[in-house]
């Protein structure tokens, strides 16, 4: 996540904008919009010179705002023509927060495609499996992981794996991630999609350790309990683990709640060699 405030004020600004624009749009306009807005990340992905300019604080709003309409007018969509300059105009931190949140704005495209379709729960789901399967797959998590990749290979192999087995907006997703992890790992580069789809239903993720699996009430009184502690609705998704020994381990964001046998253990040994 962006870390300067000028940079987070902005991405929420241009989010505000794009989902104001799409509105309008039908299931194509969207895909459209998504498309556009990632391509045109990955262009700013490679020339760094340019990204500079187009975030460049001293240049006016009005005139960044020109130099897309004359680069980009006629060749991407109306809307996301729109859209860019409108993020152009805004105040970024560096140049690689205006690219990493044309990205974002891409993705918010895709999942409102989703949402409009009825989607978004399978899409949700599909992205954690795949992200497990990475967890589980040392080679590939490797591969996936490695800043010196060619990223033309890591997107070819992740169209590979998933070509005709998901939904075609994970496939999208999941390559545009391949193509430019943004300087994270892979693993958390899906977990950041998985936040961003709950987003859109104003939720939050809860990623849950357990020993064995959990029943459809366990999983309701867990959820009813996260959502009184959090103040929001929450989705959940379950990963067993037998390491854990017994009980859960809830993670959120950055906040761990471990009632882990193991975690208790844990604890004991480090009081004991406290």
């Amino acid at each position: 996540m962006m870390q300067h405030i000028a940079s987070r004020e902005a991405l929420e600004a241009a989010d505000r904008h794009l989902l104001e624009v799409s509105e309008p749009l039908t299931g194509v306009g969207l895909a459209a919009l998504g498309s556009d807005l990632d391509g045109v990340s990955d262009l700013l992905l490679t020339q760094v010179s340019l990204r500079r300019t187009l975030s460049e604080n001293t240049l006016a709003p009005e005139a960044r705002a020109g130099i897309v309409d004359r680069l980009l007018g006629g060749k991407i969509s109306a809307p996301a023509l729109d859209v860019v300059q409108f993020a152009v105009r805004q105040e970024w931190a560096s140049s690689r927060d205006l690219q990493d949140a044309l990205r974002r704005l891409s993705r918010t495209a895709m999942f409102r495609r989703a949402e409009r379709t009825g989607e978004l729960d399978e899409v949700e789901d599909q992205l954690f499996r795949f992200g497990r399967i990475v967890d589980a797959s040392p080679e590939l998590s490797v591969i996936l992981d490695d800043p010196t990749a060619d990223p033309d290979a890591r997107s070819a192999m992740v169209r590979r794996l998933l070509s005709g087995r998901a939904h075609t907006l994970v496939t999208e997703l999941v390559d545009a991630l391949a193509r430019d992890t943004g300087g994270r790992s892979f693993t958390h580069g899906v977990r950041e999609l998985l936040d961003q789809a709950a987003k859109r239903r104003d939720k939050i993720v809860a990623f849950v350790k357990t020993a064995r699996p959990l029943t459809d009430e366990q999983v309701g009184r867990l959820r009813a309990s996260l959502a009184r502690i959090y103040g929001r609705d929450v989705t959940t998704h379950v990963e067993i683990e037998p390491s854990v020994l017994g009980g859960i381990r809830v993670q959120i964001g950055d906040e761990v709640i471990d009632g882990t046998v193991a975690g208790r253990i844990d604890d004991l040994r480090r009081r004991m060699a406290g």
